[in-house]
């Protein structure tokens, strides 16, 4: 069946188009724009027009992929930036325009769900019938760090507890770093890091991570933290697919990065030009999980909620 899936959230619009099979997804266009729809979200309250605009031009390029491979249904799925939006509704008549599909303001644990989904039926795991001597071991904790949120989902086979908190790379950007300086200086990463501490607090109280064997990384904070630790000379998904990270290489990488400039960021080959002022906070977000609850590697994936989606629409 092919499907087509498209995930809005607070930094980017994505696109998957994809057949799905039994026990597979086979791409056949997987692409994103950073479109900001969240920027100034967290002080406003409301969805930019601006914002808006290069948000909708994004998925009218899409509508016309999804229109040429000929997919045979289309789910919209939107997340953090318009949960918080008194004016959601713009964003919604916008979408129903475009596609002709009305567009699930999901919640944050429902969010959660279809990152679990698609982070997770992809990976190998440990069989009772044989002596495999390596995998990733249930349980898992996915976490995937957006632009206006990060989702803590843990469960094995299905997500068995869920909770989304309001610390992502764009809301901590510009809450604390926008204009803070470049780089951004000590008192300003220390109001960052007692924001998150204070969501992980929340996250430890409501969720069992702590049963978790398995951190999985999802979303382009983890993945562009991925690609600088593995020195790649462009970004290249299938070598950040499933690559697995040590600690002290997530640890290196967010130290690197919050001590350059914005120029320094923007000239590593494998930053997206839009994730440039907002990879510090992601990357810091992404430490300080790993530091909180002991991990000692984090598995990281390009297959998050879109591939989420694209399973929900072949059951």
């Amino acid at each position: 069946m092919r499907v087509a899936a498209v995930d809005c959230g607070t930094n980017s619009v994505r696109l998957l188009i994809a057949d799905v099979g039994d026990d597979q997804i086979d791409d056949v266009e997987r692409r994103m724009e950073i479109v900001r729809l969240g920027q100034g979200v967290d002080r406003t309250g409301r969805l930019a027009p601006d914002a808006l605009e290069r948000t909708f031009k994004a998925m009218r390029g899409y509508q016309e992929l999804i229109e040429r491979h000929d997919a045979s249904a289309t789910r919209v799925v939107a997340t953090s930036a318009t949960r918080d939006a008194a004016n959601r509704e713009d964003f919604v008549a916008g979408v129903r325009e475009i596609f002709g599909v009305e567009p699930e303001v999901v919640s944050g644990a429902e969010e959660a769900e279809l990152s679990f989904t698609g982070a997770t039926r992809g990976l190998v795991r440990l069989s009772p019938e044989t002596e495999v001597p390596e995998g990733p071991l249930p349980p898992y904790l996915v976490v995937d760090i957006g632009g206006g949120s990060t989702e803590f989902v843990v469960g094995e086979r299905h997500a068995e507890a869920a909770l989304s908190v309001d610390i992502g790379c764009v809301r901590l950007t510009e809450r604390h770093l926008k204009d803070a300086g470049d780089p951004p200086p000590a008192g300003a990463l220390e109001a960052v890091v007692a924001d998150i501490e204070a969501a992980l607090d929340r996250v430890e109280a409501e969720v069992p991570v702590r049963r978790a064997h398995t951190l999985v990384g999802l979303a382009g904070s983890v993945t562009t933290v991925a690609g600088i630790a593995l020195a790649l000379p462009a970004y290249e998904p299938e070598r950040i697919h499933h690559a697995r990270l040590s600690a002290e290489h997530v640890h290196e990488v967010t130290r690197r990065l919050l001590a350059m400039t914005h120029g320094e960021r923007a000239a590593l080959p494998v930053m997206h030009p839009g994730r440039v002022d907002v990879i510090g906070a992601g990357a810091l977000i992404l430490d300080r999980i790993v530091r909180r609850f002991a991990f000692s590697q984090v598995i990281v994936s390009e297959h998050d909620i879109l591939d989420g989606i694209a399973w929900s629409l072949a059951r």
